[in-house]
């Protein structure tokens, strides 16, 4: 009888004559990609965002780290690390892959989180950062639009694997017309508004900034109107989902078949 590790993709030809294994204290599995989010925000999770599961098209798995609300977060407050580790073991146990985020700022912990886990972390859109570089023409900028342009410290940038910054442009969404009800968790918002405010920020940013090559959406917020600035920018936009599906793909790997 053939032998099958928990790890893998499981083929029609496994279906017979084959014995599994799983780990012990694992009781869910197929679940490839797990997010770690805020446990205190209230405001709709339209599909695009982060958080809603209607975003993928593979599982994911969901997990709230306990007592997390959004101004601790952006600050990059030591005391938030314990949660946020307890979390991300527990999506390890649970049989996920990689681990990843729900807002840009859990990368205040990126470096630390991903020396303390056994499976691949990139909990911040802004890991993107160096990746963004290696695609863009010498003197090239990318803009990177924020919740929240104030908390984009030395920190984040440093646990991310950002070593400069002088190429980076900053448009802030933190007090946009309808953008601060997301912010503020007031438990609706004009989502029309919303892209509105979004949008019209990236077009603001690249006419000031025509140098910009590419732009990157530090907020798990904004990806549902990513489509949208790339179209009026014409540029090329990276967010968590480019980031998620990524990481999906490289430790999800398929086997391909059809007709040669």
């Amino acid at each position: 009888m053939k032998k099958i590790n928990e790890y893998g993709y499981m083929t029609p030809s496994h279906k017979e004559n084959t014995w599994m294994e799983m780990k012990k204290g694992q009781n869910i599995a197929g679940y490839g990609i797990g997010i770690l989010l805020l446990d205190k925000v209230w405001y709709p999770i339209v599909p695009g965002n982060v958080v809603n599961a209607w975003t993928y098209k593979y599982p994911v798995r969901f997990k709230a780290v306990k007592g997390l609300d959004t101004p601790t977060l952006h600050s990059g407050a030591p005391e938030a690390y314990d949660a946020i580790l307890e979390a991300a073991k527990e999506l390890e146990m649970e049989g996920v892959r990689a681990i990843s985020g729900a807002c840009g700022f859990f990368g205040n912990f990126q470096k630390r989180l991903a020396a303390d886990m056994n499976i691949p972390v990139a909990i911040s859109s802004m890991v993107q950062v160096p990746w963004i570089r290696t695609l863009l023409k010498p003197g090239e900028k990318i803009g990177i639009m924020t919740a929240n342009a104030i908390a984009m410290s030395e920190q984040i940038f440093e646990s991310c694997g950002i070593d400069k910054t002088d190429d980076l442009v900053i448009a802030d969404l933190r007090h946009g017309e309808n953008f601060h009800n997301i912010m503020e968790d007031q438990g609706s918002f004009d989502n029309t508004g919303v892209r509105d405010d979004v949008v019209n920020a990236a077009m603001k940013l690249v006419e000031e900034n025509p140098d910009v090559g590419a732009i990157l959406l530090e907020c798990s917020d904004m990806p549902p109107y990513a489509w949208e600035i790339q179209k009026a920018t014409k540029r090329p936009v990276f967010d968590f989902i480019t980031l998620i599906n990524w990481m999906e793909n490289a430790c999800q790997q398929r086997p391909y078949d059809g007709w040669i």
